[in-house]
């Protein structure tokens, strides 16, 4: 876990990191959320869709921006203000996905940071763009 305060980092700063999330975790989220759509959850059904076979939930491949500014930019100090997110491709079990977030704007006199983040396929396509803010409380 980072612990960058709000003056120790800089505008254009940039943190990326990997992660794969397995037909267990994908089972682990429909559970604690209820959300048991044959979309995430029903191989049978889901291949006679345009996906051709379940996919993860956008919302558990979202949560890894709350990892992006938790852990790693600004990490320790993040209160989550807000995010915009676009869910633009699916994303399937065990498919590696790279996280990135990249520091576009401080606000000085509210210690918050604006932050373009974007979950990306290996080959660079866009799967979830993003826009994050966070206040930094220390």
């Amino acid at each position: 876990m980072n612990t960058y305060t709000f003056d120790e980092v800089n505008v254009g700063q940039e943190v990326n990191f990997t992660h794969t999330f397995t037909p267990k975790d994908v089972m682990r989220f429909s559970e604690l959320t209820g959300d048991m759509n044959p979309l995430h959850t029903d191989e049978e059904y889901s291949k006679n869709t345009e996906f051709g076979g379940k996919i993860v939930h956008g919302m558990l491949v979202g949560s890894l921006f709350s990892t992006l500014v938790g852990m790693y930019l600004p990490g320790k100090y993040c209160l989550f203000l807000s995010l915009e997110m676009q869910f633009h491709n699916p994303i399937k079990s065990n498919q590696e996905v790279v996280v990135y977030g990249k520091i576009l704007n401080k606000i000085q006199s509210l210690k918050i940071l604006e932050i373009e983040a974007k979950i990306t396929s290996k080959d660079n396509k866009v799967l979830i763009p993003a826009l994050i803010k966070v206040k930094v409380l220390k």
